[in-house]
């Protein structure tokens, strides 16, 4: 008659006085010495490194997957230890047979052309990141939107750099992100025109819809910049709520609308910021600024 081990209840073990054994998982009774369970889960940690960088900071766990990697963060590697599997140290040729097979997996992590187009345009990712102040999720949805414009060979004929500022482009606009392109490709260091090419092939062939960004998001953005106050902001968002009501803002640039609003508030406040600062900080152009003003005083009967 075998004597099967059941995994015990919660509230008998609350009753009893057990210790455990981290190195078998079993628990066993302090008064008799009985094994109540062999299958004890383990609540510590793995001390183990999952890269070759890792080894001072070592974790339960690797990173998790992400679009924004190549491979996803799914490539394995071989470590650094000079122990086997039961912690004896392992010879002198076994250990330099070892280092040159980690050198051979790290040569071979990348071997075909796509995966080389994907660790350099997420590699270039990585740093846009930090420099747009960009959060993780719309660092996905561009690794997303870049993927598959490789995958319909969108990318031939462009550059890595453009097809990845328009991919960034469309990922600040399905969020809601003020994000302009003309922002996006300066930083990239892509031209505008590029930059604005690889955006119209992107929307157009894989059918994407890129929705319109509230323009009020762009005024608090200027209106930051420029430094104006509470009031200035106070009173632009009401003068874009009013232009909202009368259907003035359709088919208008945001950003030029907003970097107009702020202009009208900013010279009626009796501020001295210029047609020409407020553009620069807008990034758009004097002219643009100067035009939209116009029509705004003369659709909303401003003096």
């Amino acid at each position: 008659m075998t004597n099967k081990k059941l995994r015990p209840n919660s509230a008998i073990l609350a009753d009893l006085e057990v210790v455990s054994d981290p190195e078998t998982g079993e628990l066993i009774r302090k008064d008799t010495g009985e094994v109540i369970s062999d299958n004890m889960l383990s609540q510590g940690k793995e001390w183990r490194s999952f890269g070759i960088e890792e080894g001072a900071n070592r974790a339960r766990t690797g990173t998790p997957t992400s679009l924004a990697f190549h491979d996803m963060g799914l490539s394995t590697v071989i470590g650094k230890e000079a122990t086997d599997a039961s912690g004896n140290a392992i010879d002198t040729d076994t250990r330099m047979r070892m280092s040159r097979l980690r050198t051979w997996d790290n040569r071979s992590q990348v071997h075909s052309p796509t995966e080389r187009s994907l660790q350099k345009a997420f590699s270039i990712l990585s740093r846009l990141k930090d420099r747009l102040g960009l959060p993780n999720h719309i660092t996905e949805k561009a690794a997303y939107t870049y993927r598959k414009a490789q995958d319909r060979g969108l990318v031939r004929g462009d550059t890595v750099d453009s097809v990845l500022a328009a991919s960034i482009y469309v990922a600040a606009r399905q969020s809601g992100v003020p994000r302009t392109l003309d922002e996006i490709s300066e930083i990239s260091n892509v031209k505008l025109k590029h930059a604005a090419r690889s955006y119209r092939r992107i929307v157009t062939q894989l059918d994407i819809k890129a929705p319109i960004i509230d323009p009020s998001k762009y005024i608090m953005k200027v209106a930051n910049k420029l430094g104006f106050d509470e009031k200035i902001k106070r009173k632009a968002l009401e003068l874009m709520e009013k232009a909202q009501k009368k259907n003035i803002l359709v088919g208008k640039d945001p950003v030029s609308m907003a970097a107009s609003i702020l202009y009208l508030v900013n010279v009626d406040e009796g501020h001295h910021k210029t047609q020409s600062e407020i553009a620069k900080e807008a990034g758009t152009t004097e002219v643009t600024v100067r035009n939209r003003s116009k029509e705004l005083r003369q659709k909303l009967g401003l003096d």
